[in-house]
C-alpha cells in the first residue's frame, strides 16, 4: 500500500497531474504558456505577479514554480525564495529576458533552472519534462 508523498507522486505521474504555478506579468505570454503546458498534460495555475502567487502557494501543493524574474511588486527570485520556505520540495524554473539578473548576488533559489527568452515552446516543455524525468529517476519529490 502506498502512503504519503510516494502515493501523491505516483498518482500525479500516472494521471498527468503534475501541478505548475506559473507567475508571468506579461498577459499574452502567461496565457500562451499556460495553455501550452495544459495541452501537454500539466495542471497549471497562472498568476500575473509574485504577490498573486503567494496565497496559492500557501493554500496548495505545487510541483514546479515557473516564474519570470522581472515582475512588479515581487520579483521571481524573491518569490522562489519564499516558495522554497513554504515547500522545500518545490522545483523552480526561471523564464526571463534578463538572464544576467539571475546571476546577481546568489539570489536564485537552490537547484533553480533558467530558460532565457526568447525560447521556443518545445524547449520549455522539454525542460519541464526533463525536470520531472530526472526527479523520477532519483526518487525525489
Amino acid at each position: 500500500m502506498l502512503t504519503g508523498w510516494k502515493f501523491l507522486k505516483d498518482a500525479r505521474i500516472q494521471n498527468g497531474m503534475i501541478r505548475i504555478l506559473l507567475a508571468e506579468d506579461d498577459t499574452s505570454m502567461r496565457e500562451y504558456l499556460a495553455r501550452a503546458l495544459t495541452r501537454v498534460g500539466y495542471d497549471v495555475a497562472a498568476v500575473g505577479c509574485g504577490t498573486e502567487a503567494m496565497p496559492l502557494l500557501e493554500a496548495g501543493k505545487y510541483d514546479l514554480l515557473l516564474t519570470d524574474i522581472v515582475m512588479p511588486e515581487m520579483d521571481g527570485i524573491e518569490l522562489a525564495q519564499k516558495a522554497s520556505v513554504i515547500d522545500p520540495s518545490i522545483r523552480v524554473m526561471f523564464i526571463t529576458g534578463f538572464a544576467a539578473v539571475a546571476l546577481q548576488g546568489g539570489r536564485t533559489a537552490p537547484e533553480a533552472k533558467l530558460l532565457s527568452k526568447p525560447f521556443h515552446l518545445k524547449d520549455l516543455v522539454a525542460e519541464v519534462d526533463r525536470l520531472f524525468q530526472s526527479e523520477d529517476q532519483h526518487g525525489r519529490l
